[in-house]
């Protein structure tokens, strides 16, 4: 059984990752699959199963998600991977706060492995993105660009012209 201030911190944290995946989507769809945003989404919607998965073993009822109806979409690439940065400071934050508040094994090795991904792996794909001045860099090109379809090691751009080859 979780007190209130527990409960209400699982709840807040899974609003937070809904916001998150719902944002990256918008990104996604207005801008097509790019990265670092077409990974991190992928990483948001298993952050949030997770913390689903919590609210179930604990009997906390699920909190409706409607951020795609609340978010617009980021005017730029570059402003999107500045948002990035923003929602991830701000959720690491969030986790330091919940970290000092909450002794549940459960819920605190959940907050830790979130927080370790926002720190460690998300925090800096967008930092890069922001360093790139938002443009693409090595590995981070629109998904589908390359046709798997058209003669060449690597396929044919959409453009017609040979993919890069390799040795």
């Amino acid at each position: 059984m979780l007190d209130a201030n527990t409960k209400a911190m699982v709840l807040e944290a899974l609003m937070d990752e809904y916001k998150s995946r719902a944002f990256y989507r918008l990104v996604l769809n207005t801008f097509g699959e790019i990265r670092p945003f077409s990974n991190i989404v992928n990483a948001e919607e298993t952050h949030a199963r997770a913390l689903e998965l919590l609210c179930g073993h604990f009997g906390i009822p699920l909190p409706k998600d409607d951020w795609e109806k609340r978010l617009e979409p980021p005017s730029s690439i570059l402003e999107a991977c500045q948002a990035g940065v923003q929602g991830e400071h701000d959720n690491i934050a969030m986790y330091d706060r919940f970290l000092r508040q909450t002794k549940v094994p459960e819920v605190l090795t959940l907050f830790q492995r979130l927080q370790t991904a926002s720190r460690q792996h998300h925090l800096p794909a967008f930092e890069r993105c922001v360093a790139r001045g938002g443009q693409f860099g090595r590995g981070a090109m629109p998904l589908g660009r390359f046709r798997a379809d058209r003669p060449g090691r690597h396929g044919r751009l959409d453009d017609g012209k040979p993919g890069p080859q390799h040795a």
